[in-house]
């Protein structure tokens, strides 16, 4: 007996060793990756909390990770405009996951006075990629992260789907709270100033307006007659919701207050989770969130 414990004892780092390695491509599908993965998942995010994907720039380091990693999971829908090169860099010959595969895209809104983008690696096309923004497209991603780590985990496929099961139920409810939670609010009221247009999945779900003078890119500048068309409309529709994100600069922003009289109500986070407590996983995230611009709102 005594053999057969110390023989476990000696087996236990070679299990923990033995965990499927994963590299996810932002703060938000690597929470959901370990949600679905548990203990039989090692995931490592290559942009961290609180830092902006459409910005990124791969570094050797970032390289050397993926080349080690067995599955790369990716939001999809163009958000990561450096994913292919990163992958070919790093000889990756392990198993990609796609997120929102399944995903009904919305289509993205055309920025009618500000069309300053720069950057063709941030250009997402004609797909609005933040889909996570929608409760319902995450338990999409659940199950694509569920079947793709039963492709390249076997033993663990009853596992992952347990688990996935698990969190659709999690999502469902906070789906279902927040559907609630804005059905007590006006449908006129429901309009938001926010950095930049990430928020089309929320506002299509829950009949929320969001404006925006940047466009569906953090890197995208706001022209200055953007701006002033922008600061008649919140004059002119009385928005009393104005939120900065928590990965962008927030000058712009409180120019924009300043000039059209309105106070900025706080911060939203958009496109990666944060370091703070509010928005340390997904599910707070999206809490924190709807609880802010439910009372901007009222």
């Amino acid at each position: 007996m005594r053999k057969l414990f110390a023989l476990t004892l000696a087996m236990s780092p070679l299990l923990a060793c033995a965990k499927l390695p994963v590299v996810a491509s932002f703060s938000i599908v690597a929470d959901v990756a370990r949600e679905v993965g548990g203990e039989r998942v090692e995931v490592v995010s290559l942009v961290a909390p609180d830092q902006d994907a459409h910005v990124f720039q791969p570094s050797p380091a970032d390289v050397r990770k993926l080349a080690a990693a067995k599955v790369f999971v990716v939001n999809g829908l163009g958000f990561e405009g450096w994913m292919a090169r990163l992958s070919k860099s790093a000889a990756f010959k392990g198993l990609t996951v796609t997120a929102a595969a399944k995903v009904k895209p919305l289509a993205m809104a055309e920025p009618e006075e500000h069309d300053d983008h720069h950057g063709h690696d941030h250009d997402h096309g004609k797909q609005d990629p933040h889909a996570w923004h929608n409760p319902q497209n995450v338990v999409l991603y659940a199950e694509a992260m569920a079947a793709g780590f039963a492709k390249a985990d076997p033993e663990g496929a009853a596992y992952y789907r347990q688990r996935a099961q698990a969190y659709k139920a999690q999502l469902m409810e906070l789906d279902g709270w927040a559907a609630k939670s804005f059905a007590a609010i006006p449908v006129a009221r429901r309009k938001v100033l926010t950095s930049h247009d990430a928020f089309a999945y929320l506002a299509a779900r829950y009949q929320l307006r969001f404006m925006a003078p940047q466009g569906v890119t953090t890197d995208a500048e706001a022209s200055a007659k953007g701006v002033a068309a922008l600061i008649r409309q919140v004059r002119k529709e009385k928005v009393g919701a104005v939120f900065f994100e928590n990965m962008a600069d927030r000058r712009l922003l409180d120019q924009l207050s300043r000039e059209a009289g309105v106070k900025v109500g706080g911060k939203l986070y958009s496109d990666a989770l944060s370091v703070s407590p509010e928005a340390a996983t997904y599910l707070q995230l999206f809490k924190t969130n709807v609880g802010a611009l439910v009372a901007a709102m009222k």
